[in-house]
């Protein structure tokens, strides 16, 4: 590498940053939260929730009671003297009626519901809903059929039975099925407002009420219960025990993994990684900055989302006259299994071509990304001055602070000159330098102040990457400034700063897996082929293999091709059984 002019020199030790030091807001004492009080923003099943988890808890004691000891009998005998009043209620008009509402209850009808609910949840990209109700789904079916075995009741006696029926009695079938298809329809589906009323961020203001959507939901459900116990196919504490495992299962799992106040429903088009800022959360944000970074926020908003795919940033405006503003990023848990999910994805298809061990806790993902700052801050890259991170919600939801960079615009959207290309090409060798691999530069993370280049959203940064990732992020910067400029350009300026075989290696090392997606989508819209040209440009070399295979990622692919293949058996062996009633 030939020597750079010492004015683009600034590794460790150089002093102040090249963008300046922050002007850091005016703050007030923090406060520490009490032990045992709730966090800014907690996540709890709420009363109702606490309801039907004990209810479900009633349940398991009523089969150990009445089912696994010698109370058998006495629940046999109210059960019967109930169906007996019952069936005097019987005419012909009532028993075709009562025919009619049990195929609710038919597999093919609750098969045809879900499979909607499913086909909707996905056309508005609400992943976590259809895998959260898709375990439900599979939850119930797998405790039914274990009940049924080991309880084995079987059709009521005694009574004349004129509904269809299939298998044991207990629990119904029927209305564990439709219980929860409805529960997953309402929590899949309806936004809160006037027909669900939830203490999410659209929630009115004022007491609780009962949501509207309730009442026509547990109509169906008596109903269809009323009906089973009309025609003689089930008993009454099959249907209700059946009642609250549908109910209580699909309920539970909804508000511990999507409470409405992290996910609430919206109709309206948007990224699954941004979350709403605004009611319940938009408080807790500014209640977790005031009493854990003593900054008092004027307001939180939502900033430059369509940049981003792993976080949702804010614009933090603290309170008072000439205060600066501040930039956030809000992290859920929903980022922790999304990277969880990309990684493993990424073992799968290539290998682990580098140490990308997944974060435990979004508490970790958040203090990662604080570290990150503080590490390159000191070794005087162009980065935001951290200010520190709050907790929302313990374990669930965090908030990293840092400094706003004033001024400073997407390196995408203006016309850079060779001064900028130089201080581009100068950061990366300065992150080598460092033992540092940023990992997602792209033209959102690549900002421009007075033709100087800032980098932002280190989340995924490492610290001592392998050689391989630390020439794609040279490729990567030199693509993003190729599309602001020219690549002859770029390639000559990147000349003076390093040698032709680290940029020839650079070049071989990347392909579609080593670009972020907005700088592919980039670079397919800008038309000229950025990449190509500079592989023109550079010493010939052959693609570096990106293929790595290892025990883990063999066992990763035999664990998914066993459970697609187990996946298609079961519901292959769903719809060959079914039975419309």
């Amino acid at each position: 590498m030939t020597d750079a002019p010492r004015r683009w020199r600034r590794g460790p030790g150089t002093g102040a940053l090249s963008h300046g030091h922050a002007q850091r807001p005016t703050t007030t004492p923090t406060r520490r939260r009490p032990s045992g009080a709730p966090p800014p923003l907690p996540n709890d099943l709420r009363r109702s929730g606490l309801a039907w988890a004990a209810a479900g808890g009633g349940v398991i004691l009523f089969w150990l009671v009445v089912f696994l000891t010698e109370s058998r009998p006495s629940a046999d005998l109210v059960d019967r003297a109930i169906l007996r009043r019952v069936a005097d209620l019987r005419n012909p008009s009532l028993t075709r009626a009562m025919r009619g509402v049990q195929w609710l209850g038919a597999d093919a009808v609750v098969l045809m519901a879900q499979a909607a609910i499913i086909a909707v949840a996905l056309a508005f990209r609400r992943f976590r809903y259809v895998i959260v109700f898709g375990g439900c789904i599979l939850f119930a079916i797998w405790m039914t059929s274990v009940v049924q075995i080991v309880v084995a009741r079987p059709r009521p006696v005694g009574i004349d039975i004129v509904g269809t029926w299939r298998g044991f009695a207990h629990p119904s079938r029927a209305m564990v099925a439709v219980g929860l298809t409805l529960v997953g329809a309402v929590y899949t589906l309806v936004p809160q407002g006037r027909w669900r009323i939830a203490r999410g961020p659209d929630a009115p203001p004022g007491p609780r009420q009962t949501s509207l959507i309730t009442w026509p939901c547990l109509f169906v459900l008596l109903l269809l219960a009323f009906a089973e116990v009309y025609l003689g196919v089930e008993r009454p504490t099959d249907v209700i025990v059946g009642g609250i495992m549908g109910v209580a299962i699909p309920l539970v799992a909804f508000r511990l993994f999507v409470p409405v106040d992290s996910f609430p429903i919206t109709y309206r088009r948007q990224r699954t990684a941004h979350v709403d800022v605004g009611g319940r959360r938009g408080d807790a944000i500014r209640q977790a900055l005031s009493e854990q970074l003593g900054i008092t926020p004027a307001s939180v908003k939502p900033f430059a989302l369509e940049g981003s795919w792993g976080s949702t940033p804010v614009l933090i405006q603290p309170a008072g006259e000439g205060q600066p503003n501040l930039f956030g990023k809000v992290y859920t848990a929903a980022h922790l299994r999304s990277d969880r999910w990309y990684k493993v994805g990424r073992t799968l298809l290539y290998g682990r071509l580098e140490d990308e061990a997944t974060y435990s806790t979004v508490r970790r993902l958040v203090e990662y990304e604080d570290y990150l700052l503080r590490i390159m801050t000191s070794s005087g890259l162009p980065v935001p001055e951290p200010f520190g991170f709050v907790e929302i919600t313990p374990e669930r939801e965090y908030l990293i602070v840092t400094e706003f960079l004033t001024g400073a615009v997407e390196i995408g959207k203006v016309t850079i000159d060779d001064a900028t290309i130089d201080d581009g090409l100068q950061v990366v060798r300065q992150l080598w330098s460092a033992g540092l691999a940023h990992r997602d530069l792209k033209p959102a993370n690549v900002l421009v102040r007075d033709s100087t280049v800032l980098l932002v959203d280190v989340a995924f940064a490492e610290v001592r990457p392998s050689p391989w990732r630390q020439a794609v992020d040279l490729a990567n910067m030199m693509l993003v400034l190729a599309l602001s400029s020219d690549p002859d350009r770029v390639y000559a300026r990147a000349q003076t700063f390093f040698t032709d075989d680290e940029l020839a290696e650079a070049l071989a090392a990347a392909r579609g897996i080593t670009l972020p997606n907005q700088l592919r989508a980039r670079l397919k819209a800008d038309g000229r082929d950025c990449l190509g040209r500079l592989r023109d440009l550079a010493p010939k070399r052959p693609p570096i293999r990106i293929q790595h295979w290892s025990l883990r990622r063999l066992g990763l692919s035999a664990a998914v091709l066993a459970g697609a293949a187990m996946a298609v058996v079961g519901l292959l062996n769903a719809i060959r059984g079914i039975q419309v009633r």
